[in-house]
């Protein structure tokens, strides 16, 4: 990392004002609006409901930033841009955007956190808001579905006939796995309200026949049984670790003799600084759960260990949530 400087440390904190423009535009899906048509700020203030004044300088700054085109009083998202910020498109990263948002208005509260310990609220998943819920799994769809292709490739999956995806979304990992092996089988495991997402993404890919789709709260019910590989993506930094250390041992439960746990999620080096995205995204559980966290190899392989797992591997390392952990389920 270069020096600091006063240039970059001001640039740094000035940085929330583009993304917040850009959450906001996001929010009011003015992109997909103004791709189908170009409109003044007069047109699309009447048809938002927004001031009109207020709207041309926000307009004009999102021109400004190259995020709209501006020809005249005519404003249009750029057709280049369009696949990426309409909500109707299938290339869109819009979900991941609307997930940011709601990360906005934790961040917020850090400073409060750093005093408090724990942030405001952080209620569980299944108490949180259709539309939240929606826009968190669409992003995690977003993250996912050029990373999971990249990721499966790196799982030896000879010998797994079934597979169990706990927390499994809306099957982005399912689907990369079910297309690398084609006589293998899964289950997602989910809350019953995320179950219906992936269900619809199962259907659209035609793999619906060969994936369980099962509801429940991994942190209160059992995993279905009859396993050979556990998938744990991007679920250990939301737990403390003795919330982990219950989870590997239903995991474990969940395995048949000799079957694997693989978890994908940030690894840190010994100094807990490295990678520094897994340092920044360790704030990020800070202010949005009770007692998530990055961890390092060292701390993953013991709470395997004392779960009933051998043979821990670092199978896979990055510098964001692209590490692969592997563990076999222990005898007896």
């Amino acid at each position: 990392m270069r020096p600091w400087t006063p240039d970059s440390l001001a640039e740094v904190a000035r940085a929330f004002q583009k993304s917040r423009i850009l959450l906001t535009g996001a929010e009011l899906d003015i992109f997909t609006r103004l791709g189908r048509e170009a409109k003044s700020s007069k047109e699309l203030s009447q048809e938002l409901g927004l001031d009109e004044r207020a709207a041309t300088i926000f307009m004009d700054a999102l021109a400004a930033l190259g995020l709209l085109d501006k020809e005249g009083s005519l404003y249009r998202t750029p057709s280049y841009l369009y696949p990426y910020l309409s909500s109707e498109s299938e290339k869109s990263i819009i979900p991941l955007i609307l997930h940011m948002g709601s990360l906005w208005r934790r961040w917020g509260s850090l400073s409060r956190v750093l005093v408090e310990g724990t942030p405001e609220g952080a209620s569980p998943w299944e108490e949180r808001s259709d539309e939240e819920r929606r826009a968190f799994i669409g992003a995690m769809h977003v993250l996912a579905r050029n990373l999971a292709p990249e990721i499966v490739s790196s799982v030896n999956l000879e010998g797994v006939r079934r597979m169990l995806d706990v927390g499994g979304a809306s099957g982005t990992y399912t689907v990369a796995f079910l297309r690398a092996k084609e006589d293998l089988r899964a289950t997602i495991f989910d809350l019953p309200k995320v179950i219906p997402m992936a269900r619809e993404r199962l259907e659209r890919e035609g793999l619906l026949h060969r994936v369980e789709l099962v509801g429940g709260d991994f942190e209160r019910d059992p995993l279905p049984p009859g396993h050979d590989l556990v998938f744990l993506s991007a679920i250990v930094h939301q737990n403390s670790r003795s919330q982990n250390r219950a989870l590997f041992a239903k995991a474990r439960d969940a395995l048949v003799p000799g079957g694997r746990i693989l978890i994908r999620d940030h690894v840190m080096d010994p100094s807990r600084t490295k990678p520094v995205a897994g340092a920044i995204f360790a704030v990020n559980m800070l202010v949005s759960t009770k007692g998530g966290n990055t961890y390092t190899f060292q701390e993953l392989e013991e709470d395997l260990l004392a779960s009933g797992f051998a043979k821990v591997a670092w199978i896979r390392r990055g510098e964001s949530m692209d590490c692969l952990i592997e563990a076999e389920k222990a005898a007896g």
